[in-house]
């Protein structure tokens, strides 16, 4: 079982118990990432592709592979970076770093039955839109595809009842393209989902919350985190 570690943001104080991700080897063999219970999260500003991406050596075979950074959405909006262990680092050299917490507590139910969610993992641009287009056919939106590019709308992925924007940019997702995702569902008469890699800034997030608009962040692994009421709305809406 992967470790679980408490995670407080530094923006509002929210506390969060945060599992850690587990990747398959190469060899077969689980790997869960060496969180550090010991070291504070941190807050992402500025996102480099670069500087998303952690070196884990394997426990059962010795092999190096990069695999996402542990991130996390937090309620206010902030996204979080978890600390791990670098440079090779096994899940047994990660732990001695800090003894992790109790395990996390299971989801809260919600009215809809559905299979595991199975996410896309994100390297490119183009990536994040296939992954937000996994995430509204695991809502139960029919008929989804990625535009090939984004059109002057906006809309890079569409449904027969769904549009959305996925920004996978490294800066946060401004006012503006919240308002033309709003505009372009409600000419469609369809729902509006807003993603973003690397959140949300104040003044849009403000703006969603008034036009009702569902925003998610993206982590590497292609987890969409709810981070506004009518996201968790949706998630709760069952199709």
């Amino acid at each position: 079982m992967a470790e679980s570690v408490l995670v407080r943001c530094p923006v509002c104080r929210r506390e969060h118990h945060y599992a850690a991700p587990v990747y398959p080897c190469g060899c077969g063999a689980p790997i869960a990432l060496p969180l550090l219970a010991s070291t504070a999260a941190t807050q992402v500003r500025h996102r480099t592709w670069a500087g998303s991406w952690i070196s884990v050596r394997c426990p059962a075979c010795g092999r190096v592979d990069e695999w996402p950074q542990p991130e996390l959405g937090c309620g206010c909006g902030t996204t979080l970076r978890v600390p791990v262990a670098r440079e090779g680092a096994t899940a047994h050299e990660g732990a001695a770093a800090g003894p992790p917490l109790a395990a996390a507590p299971a989801a809260p139910r919600t009215p809809v039955a559905r299979p595991p969610f199975r996410p896309v993992t994100i390297r490119t641009a183009h990536d994040a839109k296939n992954a937000a287009a996994q995430y509204l056919r695991w809502l139960g939106f029919e008929g989804v595809r990625v535009a090939e590019r984004t059109p002057a709308s906006g809309v890079d992925v569409r449904g027969a009842r769904v549009v959305a924007h996925v920004d996978p940019s490294t800066t946060p997702t401004g006012v503006r393209e919240v308002e033309t995702l709003w505009l372009n569902g409600l000419n469609d008469s369809v729902e509006a989902v807003c993603f973003a890699l690397a959140g949300y800034a104040p003044e849009a997030r403000a703006r969603a919350d008034t036009l009702e608009l569902p925003l998610f962040v993206l982590d590497l692994t292609g987890t969409p985190s709810a981070i506004n009421e009518a996201a968790q709305r949706l998630l709760r809406t069952p199709r």
